[in-house]
């Protein structure tokens, strides 16, 4: 039959509690033996008794594993106070950041000729001397572009006219080797008429009567 479920609570009874004490206490200085043992793990026990009497389990030496759990302890310590600090910091730089938004939506609502009711007269006149300095470098800006499209162009025009001058000379040259005036006369033949001579055969198909043309 299984043991039952052990309440949670303060034995008042002294000697059960004496009991009980010494019977978990050994078994959790054996648990702690047990997993230094199997994991090689550095564990370090302390536990005070009732009336004050110390027992302790140490894998290594109880001392030197306080100090390592203190400067563990205390470097844990510094890193949430950094990255707390570091929280801070963000939230605030988070607020500047809308803060600056939000007054930015604000200038370009009214440089849009948008929320102007709460514009004084000095605010209006910056506005009005700002768009004014904008509308100017655009202009400048714009103009430059026209400029330099304007020589891009020129140039593309110098250019294909040149190509048209070259192609233009290159159909013109064999022409001018066969003009009018250098054909062949008919004294390139050494003077002689050249004669052809035809035969026409007059009557019915069949018939010898024939005559000789001379051209």
């Amino acid at each position: 039959m299984g043991r039952g479920k052990t309440e949670m609570r303060r034995i008042e009874n002294d000697t059960s509690r004496q009991v009980t004490f010494s019977k978990r206490r050994n078994g959790l200085l054996k648990k702690a033996f047990e997993l230094s043992v199997l994991c090689d793990a550095e564990v370090a026990l302390i536990v005070f008794s009732p009336r004050g009497k110390l027992y302790e389990f140490a894998s290594s030496s109880t001392q030197e594993t306080i100090n390592r759990y203190m400067m563990h302890s205390k470097n844990i310590n510094i890193e949430n106070r950094t990255t707390e600090q570091n929280m801070q910091n963000w939230k605030f730089e988070a607020a500047a950041l809308s803060k600056k938004i939000e007054l930015l939506e604000g200038n370009q609502r009214k440089l849009m000729g948008e929320s102007l009711g709460s514009c004084s007269m000095a605010e209006l006149h910056e506005m009005e001397s700002q768009l004014e300095k904008s509308l100017t470098n655009i202009r400048g800006r714009k103009t430059h572009m026209l400029t330099q499209q304007i020589v891009q162009l020129k140039e593309r025009e110098r250019t294909l006219i040149e190509k048209n001058k070259i192609l233009r000379e290159k159909v013109e040259s064999p022409l001018q080797l066969n003009e009018p005036g250098e054909a062949l006369d008919d004294d390139d033949h050494g003077g002689q008429d050249s004669e052809v001579e035809t035969e026409l055969f007059i009557g019915r198909p069949g018939s010898s009567r024939q005559c000789n043309i001379r051209a």
